[in-house]
């Protein structure tokens, strides 16, 4: 495998895990203010982040590279509400989605077959991330402050399976 490749998803992987870090900080400000719902969500999307990170762990082990592990940055702590932590989710996975563009970029350059088929499954994976969290900012924005309403989303966010 390319160096640049083996370098450009070692990268990947710290942002796959910081991803789930980020998404663990989210689900203990959700803790913080009474909305375990919305924490049992991010929860879940941090155990399904640190899998992507593992899928490019193992990919480069099956490859013969070795995974040089770098440091995560540590993640916002505060947070303004729920519109604000989904906003910055939403932000979030659109910053993934062209990270994982240019790497699929740089391995059609290399023309390395592996890489292409691991990170076409990984874009289509973010069409899917990008939708949850449109649509729960977009229900969260229609409800205008409607704490009932607010609580009837987290518990029907609790029901998130993973």
């Amino acid at each position: 495998m390319d160096k640049k490749l083996q370098k450009a998803i070692n990268e990947q992987i710290k942002n796959e895990f910081y991803s789930s870090y980020l998404y663990l900080s989210m689900a203990a400000y959700f803790e913080s203010v009474n909305l375990e719902g919305f924490a049992h969500w991010m929860k879940i999307q941090a155990k399904e982040e640190q899998g992507h990170g593992m899928k490019f762990f193992s990919f480069l082990n099956d490859r013969g590279v070795r995974v040089a592990l770098q440091a995560i940055s540590q993640p916002p702590t505060d947070f303004a509400s729920a519109e604000d932590v989904f906003a910055q989710t939403l932000e979030h996975e659109k910053k993934v989605t062209n990270l994982l563009e240019k790497l699929q970029d740089l391995a059609k350059d290399l023309n390395d077959h592996s890489a292409i088929v691991l990170l076409n499954w990984f874009i289509t994976e973010q069409v899917e991330e990008e939708k949850n969290a449109t649509k729960i900012v977009e229900t969260i924005k229609m409800l205008k402050g409607n704490v009932p309403a607010l609580i009837m989303l987290d518990r029907e966010l609790a029901k998130r399976e993973g």
